[in-house]
């Protein structure tokens, strides 16, 4: 059966003659958590990423090696499930098709990856889909950050900015991404439900003049001394005719979330720089002052994961479900006075559902956490100030060797990540080849990247610095990421250990800290597998586990702890 809202858009596809219509999950701000989420109002797909391409008669959703399983769950009646990279809609599309797009939600450089100009597209301003996510969302005002709890002041990180394009000759940055704004001007907002960010656009140039544009009730008083900042405000709907009126020569855009709707109109005008928007990489590097308070909310957050891991060890026998669990850890974590809201939705999965990667429990979908089952939870808390993400994948009762060695050969690999010389391996690619080594030797291996970077107080996912197959960015002292190798067995379970990291630079050598501070279950490990120096790295940690995080815990917990390492 179709459901309504895809029959509605197909009846639209005549009228704008065109033969289909292709939707990302993003929205205009290219959030990955967007509020605004078409993607999940026409597919019912409510992962954190995917593309649907909507023809007359067909319908396909591409997602990637994490949401298969789940995608195939929840849009597979009416949607052909395809994996990105393996297939691309340029594989499978017939040349001839004309699709239609909004071009506000894509970027020039996602259209040529997806679609390789093999097909005409066709932009639509007028969005075909009524989002029906915006229900029960209420965003607040824009608010200032001060310097001693980001560590630079604005007019520091300015002048840093400035010196960039003019390096470049570039006479404007564009800066399209609402983080890198909240970056560069030390404010946040709350227009996402797991990131405190600020919608917002915003025009700077060589004299360091910024031109802002947004909701402008959101935006009004954000700062007191305005003065000191060259900043004019503006509504959202202003910037096409600013642009139009706007005087320079070349311009630098954000190529990740630049729209083609305002790339076409730059690039009418000005010349495009090719080095793109540089806040990436310098939001990426954090300071000392950004480290010690992520060091801080890291203390939190693993006093609440450690009490969480002792509640549901002691409690399990009493018929808790996925949706029990997840209810409880966010109690936990909502304890601590500084915990705001969640860094994205909880992944509490037992027994089967564990294999599915980013998995999320559902009146549906929802299981009794039986004494048999190993149980994954990822999770993560926005604190002030800072950003968590962490999983753990325990046991409540023996399990066989075949679990216990791929679990072994699991954490193998999250060891030799975390103790991996950066100096020598570089980048991101050389290290996921760590993480993976162990699990390959027995011809097993996890569909996902090893590690994302993660924001201050800022998006969960944030690059450029990742641990993945493809990533060649250069890692450098102050870049956090994770480290969180897995393995999923289709319909049986899933396994996945989460360490966020930073980097620091040791004796000459870059090398990553912990900053995650809960326990891993040793019920689950095979120490036969493990060498003397595995062995002591995993005595260290739990010792840096319990002197950080003890005397925050009742006795029990203590006790509990203490056993448990």
């Amino acid at each position: 059966m179709i459901p309504q809202k895809l029959k509605e858009l197909k009846k639209k596809f005549n009228h704008y003659r065109v033969d289909g219509y292709i939707i990302p999950k993003n929205d205009e701000y290219f959030s990955e958590f967007a509020i605004n989420d078409k993607l999940k109002t026409i597919t019912n797909f409510n992962g954190s990423f995917g593309l649907a391409v909507i023809l007359k008669k067909k319908n396909f959703l591409f997602v990637d090696g994490r949401y298969v399983e789940q995608a195939k769950m929840q849009s597979g009646e009416t949607f052909k499930i395809l994996e990105i990279p393996k297939k691309l809609p340029y594989q499978i599309l017939s040349s001839s098709l004309n699709l239609g797009f909004d071009p506000m939600v894509f970027t020039s450089r996602n259209l040529k990856y997806y679609f390789r100009n093999k097909n005409k597209l066709t932009p639509i301003k007028t969005s075909l889909i009524k989002s029906n996510t915006l229900k029960n969302f209420k965003s607040q005002k824009f608010y200032s950050l001060k310097p001693e709890i980001v560590g630079e002041t604005v007019n520091n990180k300015i002048k840093r900015l400035i010196q960039i394009l003019k390096k470049d000759g570039s006479d404007y940055l564009f800066i399209t991404a609402p983080e890198n704004v909240a970056w560069l001007l030390n404010i946040r907002g709350r227009d996402n439900p797991f990131s405190p960010l600020p919608n917002c656009r915003v025009l700077i140039n060589t004299n360091g003049e910024i031109s802002f544009f947004s909701n402008t009730k959101k935006s009004s008083n954000i700062f007191k001394k305005k003065n000191s900042i060259k900043i004019s405000f503006f509504n959202e709907k202003q910037i096409d005719s600013f642009i139009r009126n706007l005087k320079a020569k070349k311009v630098i855009i954000d190529k990740n979330t630049c729209s083609v709707f305002f790339e076409n109109l730059l690039n009418f005008k000005f010349k495009i720089s090719n080095i793109g928007d540089p806040l990436y990489l310098m939001k990426s590097i954090k300071n000392k002052v950004e480290i010690e308070n992520t060091i801080k909310s890291h203390i939190h957050d693993g006093v609440a994961v450690t009490k969480f891991l002792f509640w549901i060890k002691k409690n399990q026998k009493k018929k808790l479900s996925e949706i029990d669990a997840e209810k409880k850890l966010e109690s936990f974590r909502k304890q601590n006075k500084n915990y705001l809201f969640p860094s994205f939705n909880t992944i509490s999965a037992t027994g089967k559902n564990g294999s599915i990667i980013h998995y999320r429990a559902s009146n549906k979908t929802c299981r009794e956490i039986k004494q048999g089952d190993i149980y994954l939870c990822d999770s993560g808390g926005q604190y002030k100030y800072g950003t968590t993400d962490v999983t753990r994948t325990i046991s409540f009762k023996g399990q066989t060797k075949n679990i216990k060695d791929t679990f072994t050969r699991v954490l193998k690999g999250h060891i030799a990540v975390a103790t991996a010389n950066i100096s020598k391996q570089k980048t991101g690619s050389n290290i996921d080849r760590l993480a993976r080594k162990h699990l390959k030797a027995v011809k097993k291996d996890f569909s996902h990247g090893t590690g994302h970077g993660v924001g201050y107080f800022l998006n969960v996912h944030e690059g450029p610095q990742a641990i993945s197959k493809r990533s060649n960015i250069k890692l450098r002292e102050g870049m956090i990421l994770s480290n969180e190798p897995g393995f999923y067995l289709q319909g049986k379970y899933g396994i996945r250990i989460e360490n966020l990291v930073y980097i620091k630079k040791e004796k000459n050598n870059l090398v990553f800290k912990n900053l995650t501070l809960a326990p891993i279950d040793i019920n689950l490990i095979n120490f036969k597998l493990l060498s003397s120096q595995e062995k002591k790295y995993l005595i260290n940690y739990h010792f840096e586990v319990y002197s950080k995080i003890h005397k925050f815990l009742s006795l029990n917990e203590k006790k509990w702890l203490i056993k448990s390492i």
